[in-house]
Parts: structure tokens; C-alpha cells; sequence
């Protein structure tokens, strides 16, 4: 059997590039493996569109119904410097809580793995203490399926970029906030009309693809009746993977 270890933050954007072990699957969200995030997110030779791995996006909200947004931090590979939901990165192989979901825990919305790394996450990037996020108060909603190569950063033909099949987690939750600049460059609490008007063409600031997808196709639905979607499956589609590839 695998060994487990505990995932403690320690280390650089570098190193967790190549020690954190993304969870490889299929396109139907069949579990098939494991690699490291560099491997993952390079776009080259015979994985043009790198590595298809599990992903999370987190919302959360506070009592307002105001959405925590990021600035990822300049240093990050991929997507730096551009604005985003709260908290997106990668459950992983081989941690202890087991970040790992099977079918069943998809297909029944439970994702325990995805949320004890969301709460790992959360931390690690913004600082907010476990305690206050209870594991019980993420709601999964669906899966998405989406791949972007980062041309901003690297060129027409960027070698780093992103492939994933994305779980989408809200929350509503008071929390402290102690952002790692590591990882994140600023933050902000935003109402509809407030991002809409951070999202205009003309308002200078760039914004990762997997965010403009959700922003797009789900959030002003998900957000306008936002007591349903934290506290009833209204708006859960557990079974289906919403592909929007290039």
C-alpha cells in the first residue's frame, strides 16, 4: 500500500510543483493515476494539452452574500497575477485526510476528499483557520471539464497551461483572512454588480479561463438564489461533467 503523508505547506512554488501528486483521470472522471504538477501542467510533445487531473474551485461567501475573490500571486506559474474565484487548486494523492474520491462519493455529492482539500487550501493560500470552515458546510454542485493553455504568460505556444476536470464548491462562512503572498496578491469581497463591473472589457483586469467559464455559464444563477444553493441539492447536477474544451 501507498504511504501517506501530511501535506504542511512548507516549500516554494517550485517544490510543490514537483512533490504534490495530482490525481489523474479520464474524461468521464475516472481515476486512472497519479502525477506531479509539473508534469500535469506541461503542454509539450505527446501531452499537447498536458495532463487531464482533478481540480476545485471554492466560493465562498460571507453573511452579506458578498464573494471572496483572489489575485493569484505573480510567482505562480500558471494564470499569475490574474483575478479569480476564492480558492482553486488540487486534490492530492497519497495525503492523509485521503484526498481521494471515488464514484460513489461523486455520484452521492458527499466528496469528502475534495473537501479536506479545500479546507487544506484555504488555508494554505488565504489562512483561514479549519474551524471555521466546517466540512459540512461545502456544498458540491457539478464538475467541469475545461482546458486552457497559458498564452498570456508564455507565448502562442505556451509549454504550461491548465487541464482539468473541476469541482465546484460554495460556502458561506465569516472568516479571518491572513493571505499568503506566495500565493495570493490581493483579495476582495464583491457583489454581482460589483464583478460584473471588475469583469468589463474595460476595466484592465485579466481573469482566469476556468473562472470566466463558471462566471459565464452558472454563477449569476447559482449566486441570485444562493439560499437554495448552499442549503438544498436545487442546483446540484452530480452526474454530469460539463465539457467546454477549445
Amino acid at each position: 500500500m501507498a504511504s501517506t503523508t501530511t501535506w504542511t505547506g512548507d516549500g516554494t512554488q517550485a517544490d510543490f510543483m514537483l512533490k504534490d501528486e495530482c490525481i489523474l483521470v479520464d474524461n468521464n472522471d475516472q481515476i486512472i493515476g497519479h502525477a506531479n504538477k509539473h508534469n500535469c501542467h506541461r503542454f509539450e510533445g505527446s501531452q499537447p494539452r498536458g495532463l487531464l487531473h482533478r481540480a476545485f474551485s471554492v466560493f465562498l461567501f460571507n453573511d452579506e452574500g458578498r464573494l471572496l475573490l483572489q489575485q493569484r500571486a505573480s510567482s505562480k506559474v500558471t494564470f499569475p497575477a490574474v483575478w479569480t474565484n476564492t480558492c482553486c487548486s488540487h486534490p492530492l494523492y497519497g495525503q492523509q485526510p485521503d484526498e481521494v474520491d471515488h464514484e460513489e462519493q461523486v455520484l452521492d455529492g458527499s466528496v469528502p476528499g475534495i473537501r479536506h482539500a479545500a479546507v487544506r487550501k484555504l488555508q494554505h493560500e488565504l489562512g483561514i483557520p479549519p474551524e471555521q470552515l466546517p466540512l459540512d458546510a461545502f456544498r458540491f454542485l457539478t464538475r467541469l471539464h475545461y482546458c486552457a493553455a497559458d498564452t498570456h504568460t508564455w507565448g502562442p505556444q505556451a509549454e504550461w497551461g491548465e487541464h482539468e476536470m473541476d469541482y465546484i464548491l460554495f460556502i458561506r462562512a465569516n472568516v479571518t483572512l491572513e493571505p499568503n503572498p506566495d500565493e495570493v496578491e490581493a483579495v476582495k469581497y464583491v457583489t454581482p454588480a460589483e464583478l460584473k463591473s471588475m469583469m468589463a472589457p474595460d476595466s484592465g483586469l485579466r481573469w482566469s479561463p476556468w473562472f470566466r467559464i463558471i462566471a459565464d455559464r452558472f454563477l449569476e444563477t447559482w449566486w441570485a438564489d444562493l439560499e437554495n444553493t448552499l442549503n438544498t441539492q436545487k442546483h446540484c447536477d452530480f452526474r454530469t461533467v460539463h465539457s467546454i474544451l477549445n
